[in-house]
């Protein structure tokens, strides 16, 4: 019988130790080793996995090596397509990680069903078949080739895999699946790290494409060792307020496509339905002759839209003036009130000021920063800013409005919405005509000029 010992395994690189240490030696991170018991097994068995190692890998010149394009699996969400670089790529492993209820299950489940001419087989870990198929039922979807497994034991796993041959598999989630190998409980930092070891092969071996479904930590990063991320080919991060209905589908690693996309949702009774043009779902209020609003044209990797920026400043009712912002980094936003007290001359110091991105949409684009001041400046002189007008432009320390990039597109959103001005930096339109544009273009150095075609 294999012996069991108690080892202390780092959950953010994987290293062990024999015991208990507050920070691990090899990545720094504190606090992040767990107790695991583990059983050393003999060489012979640890083989296993229901793959063949008949053959061995020989190197090769690498002008002998043939780079053709890979061929992709259209998932018929065209979403879901432009996040993963134009569909799913044969033999590759895809990573989803998100907040419990989010709607993870229900993005998954509602792709493979749409898929009528894949042979998909579906693991849950965590559901029956009994709900999945009530889902299914909500989810209007009923002629798909979907088979359901309800397993958790890898080797039986790729049994039914072997078995089925199926076209797209989909594993929910991976900290629920174990391996007999590994003498520990299901979502251990071992076993997740052996079953996307087993997974990854079976899938590079079988050209099969696997969409793994993760849990996050209270961090918000996948739960598990770091290496899971390392060993998958995509890592998508499905994120969104519960309290809105937008879902926002974003990709922190691609090996096949750009990190930059980001798909748009809005989660309704039936599912979820792709936002095609979220730039008219996100300006729908009027809100002519109300102060502290201005629209900025922000980017999203390759995707214009323009959203709707928030501000409210007020006295400060206690000594320490409160920050507060809602979608935005607010250490950035610290930044740019200095820069309004300091370039612009407004005291702001004995000011409350809150910041919102209407929409529950989280923007990391620095080109809404001119947005950002205008709207706080609007706010603390009570004058609204005039309809029709949108800006875009990262303001730096010393006042001055720099460009950004995909200008073009920008410009091209706000025309296409009914804007008649749209503010930008200058000298950001090289290359480019604006007198062919029917929108008016207004170019600014600094925020003083910004703020004098705003408000006059």
């Amino acid at each position: 019988m294999a012996k069991a010992k108690t080892i202390y395994v780092c959950s953010n690189c994987g290293a062990d130790s024999p015991k208990w240490i507050g920070k691990c030696p090899s990545c720094g991170s504190w606090n992040t080793y767990v107790e695991e018991i583990v059983t050393k097994e003999p060489a012979n068995k640890r083989a296993i996995y229901g793959l063949s190692d008949t053959h061995t890998m020989r190197p090769v010149l690498l002008r002998d090596i043939t780079a053709e394009e890979e061929s992709r699996l259209d998932l018929g969400d065209q979403e879901f397509n432009r996040v993963l670089g134009g569909g799913l790529v044969k033999g590759s492993l895809v990573l989803i990680g998100g907040e419990p209820g989010i709607g993870k299950s229900t993005l998954v489940l509602q792709t493979v069903l749409g898929l009528h001419n894949l042979k998909t087989l579906y693991v849950s870990g965590e559901e029956s078949s009994r709900q999945l198929k009530l889902r299914a039922d909500r989810l209007n979807h009923t002629h798909s080739n979907c088979l359901i497994l309800c397993e958790t034991n890898l080797e039986q796993i790729f049994v039914q895999a072997k078995n089925v041959q199926p076209d797209l598999l989909i594993i929910d989630s991976i900290q629920t699946i174990y391996t007999e190998v590994v003498e520990s409980s299901p979502g251990s930092v071992t076993q997740v790290r052996e079953c996307s070891a087993a997974i990854l092969k079976y899938a590079k071996e079988n050209g099969v494409p696997v969409l793994l479904i993760g849990h996050i930590n209270k961090e918000g990063s996948i739960a598990g060792p770091k290496v899971l991320e390392h060993i998958v080919d995509t890592v998508l991060q499905f994120e969104g307020d519960q309290h809105y209905m937008y879902r926002i589908l974003r990709s922190l690693k691609n090996r096949f496509g750009s990190t930059a996309e980001l798909g748009i949702y809005e989660m309704r009774q039936e599912g979820l339905r792709e936002v095609s043009n979220p730039s008219e779902l996100l300006l729908t209020q009027n809100h002519e002759g109300l102060s502290g609003v201005t629209i900025a044209a922000a980017m999203e990797g390759i995707r214009p839209f323009l959203i709707e920026t928030q501000a409210l400043v007020s006295s400060a009712v206690y000594g320490t003036p409160q920050r507060s912002a809602t979608g935005f980094d607010l250490r950035r936003m610290n930044m740019l009130l200095a820069v309004l007290e300091k370039r612009a001359g407004f005291k702001l110091i004995q000011k409350d000021v809150f910041f919102n991105i209407a929409g529950g949409l989280r923007v990391n684009d620095p080109a809404i920063d001119l947005a950002v001041i205008s709207a706080v400046l609007s706010s603390s002189l009570d004058i609204s800013i005039e309809p029709g007008i949108c800006m875009c432009g990262e303001v730096g320390l010393s006042g001055e409005i720099r460009p950004v990039n995909r200008i073009e597109q920008r410009i091209m959103e706000a025309e296409k919405l009914g804007f008649s001005r749209i503010i930008i930096p200058h000298n950001n339109l090289k290359g480019f005509d604006a007198s062919k544009c029917k929108i008016q273009v207004i170019q600014v150095r600094k925020v003083e000029e910004a703020f004098r075609q705003l408000f006059g």
